[in-house]
């Protein structure tokens, strides 16, 4: 099972996913706002294990701190990702005028292929750069979490540092649309949509899309 909460002054979705029997869960993305992500860990009474971040972009990492420190729970990037992580709180400010607390150094890392165990469930790391180089997106049975690199009817940006839009379209199109498309996905801004939907009618990926038949 999962649950969302939209936080931040750029609206990212924290995600919460648990195995509703043992009540052993997980956070994707502690985007900003951890008061909320509490009261969301509070409220489905789970005990979190870890953190795990699409991205290190600090739309997604900024209340990881805070609720590391509240949860007693380890936090995971991907490498590659990890001078983004280190920019998070000057970037921030650069945006906002407002000084942060950066998020903490990470616990470990996570790869391609890599498997986390949530309970009895099992979530699968597929590394997908083109937003950022280390981009990842996280697969569990029946819906992938895709951080920033496919949104409903949209796909991620790539004019920020880190960003190269023929490796987006790669993951894009030899990763994510190669699952099952009643697939549910559950992007890192804005409403949930199906990778079916996506190979349908996505203007960048979709049929007819601007970049779909160039790299298929």
């Amino acid at each position: 099972m999962m649950d969302v909460v939209e936080v931040g002054l750029l609206m990212s979705n924290s995600y919460v996913v648990f195995d509703p029997d043992l009540r052993e869960a997980i956070i994707i993305d502690a985007g900003d706002e951890a008061d909320k992500i509490l009261r969301m860990i509070e409220k489905n009474d789970v005990k979190v294990k870890a953190i795990y971040a699409t991205h290190g972009h600090f739309d997604h990492v900024l209340a990881v701190r805070e609720v590391k420190e509240q949860l007693g729970c380890k936090f995971y990037i991907h490498r590659e990702d990890l001078p983004l992580l280190e920019r998070a709180s000057e970037s921030y400010m650069k945006l906002f005028g407002e000084e942060r607390l950066g998020p903490p150094a990470p616990d470990g890392y996570v790869s391609e292929g890599d498997i986390i165990k949530i309970g009895d469930y099992e979530m699968k790391v597929i590394h997908t750069p083109g937003h950022t180089s280390g981009s990842v997106c996280y697969v569990i049975e029946g819906a992938v979490f895709t951080g920033d690199t496919l949104f409903a009817g949209s796909i991620g940006r790539t004019d920020l540092p880190g960003g190269n839009l023929q490796m987006l379209i790669d993951s894009l199109t030899r990763k994510l649309l190669s699952l099952p498309e009643d697939y549910s996905v559950f992007p890192g801004h804005g409403p949930s949509t199906t990778i079916g939907i996506e190979k349908l009618y996505n203007p960048f990926i979709g049929i007819g899309g601007l970049y779909r038949e160039k790299h298929l």
